[in-house]
């Protein structure tokens, strides 16, 4: 398994599989405002528009040449996406790919990882080592629970 920062070529296969990942199990969760509203942000254009910037920054994992997961840092310290293919759940993915954003945290000077997440992946973030920060919320349709995890020296 190889994981590596995502280029604009690889982008869309990388939002293929948020989508997918997301409609089977996250969006039976949200009203279809909050779908409609995740939809939006992970369009192409406003993901590379965060891209080009340097507000976003995207990685895979590959197992061969197959895209098993994907993690979206906006800032250093702050998970976006964290996705991984229906077939990999449950074999270290999110881990690996947590690692990875970990590491670019800890190079940023940063202490802490913060995550938003959704109804389904509270239980995963849990598993990490994350914890609440405030019970679940709701804006714009996008139900959450802030969570954060520290990163030991």
């Amino acid at each position: 398994m190889n994981v590596r920062e995502l280029c604009e070529s690889d982008i869309k296969e990388a939002l293929d599989l948020v989508w997918t990942v997301f409609s089977e199990f996250e969006a039976p969760e949200y009203e279809q405002d909050g779908i409609d509203e995740f939809k939006r942000f992970i369009s192409l254009s406003a993901i590379n528009e965060m891209r080009v910037s340097g507000e976003l920054r995207i990685w895979g994992l590959y197992d061969e040449e197959m895209l098993a997961g994907v993690i979206a840092s906006r800032g250093p310290s702050h998970i976006s996406l964290l996705f991984v293919h229906k077939e990999y759940h449950r074999r270290g993915i999110a881990r690996a790919l947590l690692a990875v954003a970990e590491e670019f945290c800890r190079l940023s000077g940063r202490s802490e990882i913060t995550v938003n997440s959704s109804p389904y992946a509270v239980e995963v973030y849990h598993r990490l080592g994350f914890v609440d920060t405030d019970k679940e919320k709701v804006i714009n349709g996008i139900r959450f629970t802030p969570m954060k995890y520290t990163i030991k020296s």
